[in-house]
């Protein structure tokens, strides 16, 4: 299968790519990554030599560049995207132009080449705030910051694009992923980094908000899934079945890390901030066999060990963010 893989040297695009090759030694992959601030091409440095592999620089706003890559395709797993809330809440400009516009690009590309598969993959903060229970595939949008409004925006062009043209268009969900390779300024990375370095990390408001936490390969997995599996013109959740309110994990990170309470700093709260996510993983689970692999513990002692061992990955990234 030739696949082109867009945010592929990101976080969990490259995540992705390297399992495909665990996985499939002959895969075909290209990978089109834009390189910004969160694109690091060394993430991709195990795969850099297989004779499937091509990397390109270029950005999925262009026309040009994404026929070119487009053409030939089997299938396309679409990660390339603005992600960062507290930077959407300062500027919501290049969310909408990569995010929005970017993803149309692609689905015209798709289309126009009939490619035949496209995985959109999105987040469960498309929904809004649940107070209990969890969303099922069917719950109604209510994105409440400018990240999460454009990742909506993006998952309807993708699902319009299957009902109008036909394009065989899959859009998943998933909550919150951590693990190794993620750019330091979301919550897990950023407090272990920052711990690391003697530092203190901030907690917003009293750390009630509450998010379920996905291990990247897991996350990676369930794309495969439903990469092979999946209905054409479905929405499918992915959950990682370990709900911590911001405060308890702010506790964990400080115990793996030998800290105390004195290394927090207690912030306002972010504009906007959601309370709490949860997603209805039952249908990925009951139609496609998918389960979590890693538990929670075991998977965040690993990221821990992860960041400790790899300075030279992350740090030169906090500079660059201006995170330090």
């Amino acid at each position: 299968m030739r696949i082109l893989v867009t945010g592929g040297a990101g976080f969990i695009g490259s995540e992705y790519v390297r399992r495909r090759w665990d996985s499939d030694p002959e895969a075909r992959i290209t990978v089109l990554d834009k390189l910004t601030y969160s694109g690091v091409e060394a993430n991709l440095a195990s795969v850099a030599r297989q004779p499937g592999y091509t990397f390109v620089h270029g950005d999925i706003c262009d026309p040009d560049v994404v026929d070119q890559v487009m053409a030939g395709q089997d299938a396309v797993v679409h990660f390339a995207a603005e992600s960062h809330v507290d930077r959407s809440i300062d500027g919501a400009d290049r969310f909408v132009r990569t995010n929005v516009m970017g993803t149309q690009v692609l689905l015209d590309a798709a289309r126009r080449h009939r490619v035949g598969r496209f995985v959109h993959v999105s987040t469960d903060e498309v929904y809004g705030s649940i107070a209990e229970g969890s969303w099922t595939e069917e719950r109604p949008l209510a994105p409440n910051s400018p990240y999460s409004a454009s990742k909506a925006g993006s998952d309807l062009l993708a699902l319009a694009h299957h009902r109008t043209h036909g394009l065989d268009v899959v859009v998943t969900r998933c909550t919150n992923n951590y693990g190794p390779y993620q750019f330091p300024e979301k919550v897990i990375p950023l407090f272990i980094t920052r711990l690391l370095d003697g530092g203190t990390v901030p907690l917003y408001g009293d750390g009630r908000n509450m998010r379920d936490w996905l291990h990247v390969s897991d996350h990676c997995r369930a794309i495969d899934l439903v990469l092979h599996d999946g209905r054409a013109g479905e929405i499918y959740h992915i959950g990682g079945g370990t709900e911590l309110t911001n405060h308890k994990l702010t506790a964990l990170l400080l115990d793996a890390v030998g800290a105390d309470w004195d290394r927090v700093a207690h912030v306002a709260d972010r504009k906007g901030h959601d309370l709490r996510y949860s997603l209805d993983d039952s249908k990925i689970r009951e139609e496609l066999g998918y389960a979590p692999q890693v538990p929670f513990t075991e998977g965040l002692a690993a990221t821990v060990a992860w960041y400790r061992a790899h300075r030279a990955w992350w740090e030169p990234l906090t500079e660059r963010a201006a995170l330090r």
